[in-house]
């Protein structure tokens, strides 16, 4: 593990996060880290979806990065492919049970988004 995962000196709740290998929110922002990765997530959170149909929803992303950003929520076990053995292939990607626990993280964020947009256009 690096230095930068289990470095706990500067963290405000440092007796709290003490106790973990990793700071826990070190770990957080590793994990949802990326250019499109919330976004994959928050869409997931909703039905399980085709890979053309991510790429639909994220018209501005490459088919490299899609692919690149699935492959890392499957490795932190957040999403899962699933591959039907059909011709043309059909692959889908859902959110795991851990996955899962990200919603109410995801909907605090949309609805902080909701507020946080209506106080700028007061400014």
């Amino acid at each position: 593990m690096s230095k930068t995962l289990s470095f706990h000196n500067d963290c405000h709740i440092k007796n709290r996060c003490a106790k973990y290998d990793t700071c826990p929110m070190i770990l957080v922002h590793r994990i949802l880290s990326g250019k499109w990765k919330i976004l994959i997530l928050w869409y997931l959170s909703n039905e399980t979806l085709r890979f053309s149909e991510l790429k639909r929803k994220l018209p501005n992303t490459t088919q490299k990065m899609l692919t690149n950003q699935l492959r890392s929520l499957e490795e932190d076990n957040l999403i899962f492919r699933k591959v039907y053995p059909v011709i043309p292939p059909k692959v889908e990607y859902g959110l795991t049970d851990i996955g899962k626990k990200i919603v109410p993280l995801l909907e605090s964020m949309y609805t902080y988004g909701i507020e946080y947009s209506k106080t700028k256009q007061h400014i």
